[in-house]
C-alpha cells in the first residue's frame, strides 16, 4: 500500500476508535455495559442489528463467492422478512416484558435453570467458534497484503479488539456501528462504481451485467431440481432459502444473544420492532449490491488478465520451495490464454493450485477469500484502497465487538452469576464483565489461528456452523412459546439427542446445511414430546407398582 493509504487507513480507523470511546461513557453496571441502559432509538437499533450481522466476512468473502459461484447465495436470505414479522410477534414482547439481559433466562422461568445453562451453552460455543472465523477475515487482508505471518496478525487483530470491546460496552458498539455502516456503504458503491469505470469504454454497467449472466453469475434464482428431482445437497435455492433460511433467522434474530443483545437496548417495544422490520426489508438488498460487485468483478476480468491465484503471498511462499520451477512454467502456459477463454483458465488455476498444495502441505489453497481484496489492491488508486481496507476493518470491528459482548453477558448473568457468585455490587458486576469479555476475546483468537484449514469461502463456513446449533436452539424456544405440554426433562433430554443427530446428519453430508436449522427445531419438538410421553408412562407405572 501507498503511504495515502496508509494515512486514511489509520485515521479513518482512530476516528471510529475516539468516537465509540467518547460515546462509551455509561453508567457502569450490567445495564450500561451489556444494554447501553435501554435507551436506544429504533434507526440506532437498527444500524445495530445491520452492522452485527454484516461483518467483515460480508464484504471480504461475498463478492467471491458470487465471482466463483454466482448471485445464487442471496436466497439464503429470502426467508429473513417472514421471520422478522414472527420475531416482532412472538419474541420482542416476551424479552421486554420480562426486562431479560439475555434471551436464555425466559426459558428458566419457563422450564429450570439446566434448560436455560444448555441453551446458552450451546449459543456461546456456536457464536464463539463463528467470531473466531470473524477475528480470522481482517488479519487474512493485513497477512495478504503486508506478508506478515497470518497466526501473529491473528494475535495483533484480537488484541485491539479486545482492547476496544473492553473499553466500550454495548452503547460503543451500538454508536460506532452507525458511522461504520454509512463509511462501509459508501465505500461498496464507489468500489462497484471503479469496476465499471475501469472497464473498456464501450462496456457499460449493464453490459457487465450482461457479461456475468452468459457466464451463469447472474443466477438469482434456482429451484434445485436436476433430472433425479430435487438436489437435497443443493447449498442455496428457492427452497432452502425460504424455508431453511426462515429458519435460520428465526433462529439468529430471535435466540442468538448478538442479535437479541442489540434490540434489547432499545426504549421499548415500538423501537425494537421498527428496528427489525427495517432490517427485513433492507438486508435483501443489501446482500443482493455486494454479491452483484463479485459479478462487476467476474466482469472486469473478462477484458483483463485475471491472477492466476488471488492469494498473492501463498505464491511467493510456494515460489521459496522447490516447484518454484513447476510454478513458473504454468504461468508461462497460463499468460498464452485469452481472458474470456474460462474454460482454459480454470484448468490451468486448478493445475496451479494443485502444484501449490504440494509445495505447501497442509496448507488452504482457496482463493475465493483474496478476489475481492486482491481486485482493489491491483486496481484501485491510492487512497481508495486504504478507504476500502479500512471499511473491511470496521465492520469486522463492529460484528466481533457486538459478539464478544454479547458471549459476555451470558457467561455473567446465565452461568457466573448462577453458579459462581449470585450476589455482585454493581462495581463487580461491571469488573467481571470486562473479565468475561477479555476471556472470550482470547478465545476467539485461538479459534482464528485454526480458520485458515476451514477450506470454504468464510462466508459459508460462519452459516455452516451457526446451522449446526441454532435449529436446535431455535427448536427449545418453540417450545417455550407454543408446546406447552412438553416439560424442562423432556425438554433438555430432546435437545441433546436432536443437537447429537444434527451433527451426524452434517458428518453424513446427506443434505444441504440450510435444512439442518428445520431439522433440528422439528426433532426438539418431536422427541420432546416422545419424551413427555415416555416419562408420564414411566410416572404411571412406578405409581401403580406401589399402588
Amino acid at each position: 500500500m501507498s503511504k495515502i493509504d496508509w494515512v486514511v487507513l489509520i485515521v479513518t480507523l482512530s476516528a471510529i476508535i475516539i468516537y465509540g470511546v467518547y460515546k462509551s461513557r455509561t453508567t457502569k453496571n450490567l445495564d450500561g455495559y451489556f444494554l447501553s441502559n435501554r435507551d436506544m432509538p429504533w434507526y440506532l437499533v437498527l444500524l445495530s442489528i445491520m452492522g452485527t450481522q454484516a461483518s467483515a466476512i460480508t464484504f471480504l468473502s461475498a463478492p467471491g463467492q458470487a465471482y466463483t459461484d454466482g448471485m445464487r447465495f442471496v436466497q439464503y436470505y429470502f426467508g429473513l422478512p417472514l421471520a422478522m414479522i414472527v420475531i416482532c410477534i412472538v419474541f420482542v414482547p416476551v424479552f421486554n416484558r420480562l426486562k431479560v439481559y439475555t434471551a436464555y433466562e425466559f426459558l428458566e422461568n419457563r422450564f429450570d435453570l439446566k434448560t436455560r445453562t444448555l441453551t446458552s451453552f450451546l449459543f456461546q460455543i456456536s457464536r464463539g467458534l463463528s467470531t473466531g472465523i470473524s477475528i480470522y477475515a481482517p488479519s487474512l487482508i493485513l497477512s495478504s497484503i503486508l506478508g506478515w505471518n497470518i497466526y501473529y496478525t491473528n494475535i495483533i487483530m484480537g488484541g485491539m479488539l479486545i482492547i476496544y470491546t473492553v473499553t466500550g460496552g454495548a452503547r460503543a458498539v451500538a454508536h460506532t456501528q452507525k458511522l461504520q455502516l454509512v463509511i462501509v456503504i459508501a465505500g461498496m458503491v464507489i468500489a462497484g462504481y471503479m469496476v465499471v469505470h475501469l472497464m473498456p469504454a464501450n462496456v457499460n454497467f449493464f453490459d457487465a451485467l450482461h457479461i456475468g449472466g452468459k457466464s451463469g453469475k447472474m443466477n438469482i434464482i434456482t429451484t434445485g431440481n436436476t433430472a433425479n428431482g430435487f438436489d437435497w445437497k443443493d447449498k442455496y435455492n428457492i427452497w432452502s432459502g425460504v424455508i431453511g433460511g426462515f429458519f435460520l433467522a428465526l433462529s439468529y434474530f430471535g435466540t442468538d444473544q448478538s442479535q437479541v443483545g442489540r434490540y434489547l437496548t432499545a426504549q421499548n417495544n415500538r423501537q425494537s420492532k421498527l428496528g427489525l422490520l427495517l432490517n427485513g426489508i433492507v438486508k435483501v438488498p443489501m446482500q443482493f449490491l455486494i454479491l452483484m460487485l463479485g459479478v462487476l468483478v467476474f466482469s472486469f476480468y473478462q477484458f483483463n488478465k485475471a491472477p492466476i491465484h488471488f492469494n498473492e503471498t501463498q505464491i511467493e511462499r510456494a515460489k521459496t520451495t522447490s516447484y518454484k520451477s513447476e510454478l513458473q512454467n504454468i504461468e508461462k502456459q497460463y499468460a498464452q490464454v485469452a481472458p474470456d477463454d474460462n474454460v482454459q483458465k480454470t484448468k490451468i488455476k486448478n493445475e496451479y493450485s494443485a502444484v501449490i498444495s504440494e509445495a505447501l502441505p497442509g496448507e488452504d489453497v482457496n482463493d475465493t477469500n483474496f478476489i475481492f481484496i486482491r481486485f482493489v489492491i491491483d486496481y484501485l488508486p491510492k487512497g481508495l484502497v486504504g478507504l476500502l481496507i479500512a471499511i473491511i476493518f470496521l465492520a469486522a470491528w463492529g460484528s466481533i465487538a457486538a459478539s464478544l459482548n454479547a458471549l459476555a453477558s451470558c457467561s455473567v448473568v446465565d452461568i457466573h452469576k448462577k453458579f459462581f457468585k449470585k450476589e455482585l455490587t454493581q462495581k463487580e458486576d461491571y469488573g467481571i464483565s470486562k473479565f468475561y469479555t477479555f476471556c472470550w476475546g482470547i478465545f476467539c483468537i485461538l479459534v482464528a489461528e485454526f480458520a485458515s484449514n476451514l477450506g470454504n469461502s468464510l462466508i459459508e463456513t460462519v452459516n455452516i456452523l451457526g446451522s449446526l446449533f441454532y435449529g436446535v436452539i431455535l427448536g427449545i424456544f418453540l417450545v417455550a412459546f407454543w408446546c406447552k405440554p412438553i416439560k424442562a426433562n423432556a425438554l433438555f433430554v430432546a435437545s441433546v439427542i436432536a443437537e447429537i443427530f444434527v451433527i451426524i446428519i452434517y458428518k453424513a453430508d446427506v443434505i444441504s446445511f440450510l435444512w439442518l436449522n428445520v431439522i433440528g427445531a422439528l426433532l426438539v419438538i418431536i422427541i420432546g414430546y416422545l419424551m413427555e410421553i415416555f416419562i408420564k408412562t414411566g410416572k404411571k407405572k412406578q405409581e401403580n407398582s406401589f399402588g
